[in-house]
């Protein structure tokens, strides 16, 4: 597929930037879960797309990554729906100056939307993370799985008990949910999805928010990681 390629191509110097082996670490190993299930329209998931992509080409996003002891991270991008649908958009990617930084922006300007519904399922999503987080050449210090949605599970088995599990192998849960559907969502966030050491919530209170929300999100999440 041409997207594919293209993406392909967007990375492939920064993954040539650097010896990507099993033993390349970094301060942390992201996996960015984005919603794509039936309540979001193409504006919406646009909005996610396009806030994701300023955040990284944000110079506070790239000053706490150069904060970090290796002043790198390892990022990748899912888009998820149902319980197992799940689509790997964006491979591993090390993020360490400006032109790497920027390359990943580019990649998710490129990725197009592959889901269109079949539920709400936070758990897939958090398993499916999991499931990609040992997939990639790096070992991060931290390693997090960032969920951005704007409902509650409603598909597959509970998100606490997905979160639970990803905690006890090691992986932090931290979330994004877009109140503009569920206003509360927030507390189901806090009760149900996030896990792990240091793991916090930031919403947004509408999907014309979610740009600030996700930035100020990225730069807590990297700076934790030091």
């Amino acid at each position: 597929m041409r997207w594919v390629r293209k993406i392909a191509a967007i990375l492939l110097a920064s993954a040539l930037s650097s010896v990507a082996s099993a033993q390349t670490r970094v301060d942390l190993q992201l996996v960015l879960a984005v919603d794509a299930s039936g309540s979001v329209n193409q504006t919406r998931f646009e909005m996610q797309r396009s806030g994701y992509a300023a955040a990284f080409r944000n110079p506070q996003v790239l000053n706490a990554i150069l904060s970090g002891p290796t002043q790198s991270i390892a990022v990748t991008m899912v888009q998820w729906t149902g319980p197992s649908m799940q689509v790997h958009v964006i491979p591993w990617a090390l993020i360490k100056d400006r032109a790497t930084a920027g390359a990943f922006a580019e990649a998710i300007d490129t990725a197009p939307r592959q889901l269109f519904g079949g539920g709400t399922s936070i758990s897939g999503a958090i398993d499916y993370g999991q499931s990609i987080m040992a997939s990639g050449p790096f070992q991060g210090s931290r390693r997090v799985i960032d969920i951005s949605g704007d409902g509650s599970n409603n598909r597959g088995r509970s998100a606490a008990a997905a979160r639970d599990d990803a905690v006890r192998d090691g992986t932090i849960i931290n979330g994004l949910p877009i109140l503009s559907l569920e206003p509360d969502l927030d507390r189901y966030y806090r009760d149900n999805v996030i896990g792990g050491p240091g793991a916090f919530v930031v919403s947004a209170a509408s999907y014309e928010t979610f740009a600030a929300a996700i930035l100020k999100k990225l730069v807590a999440e990297i700076a934790m990681a030091r």
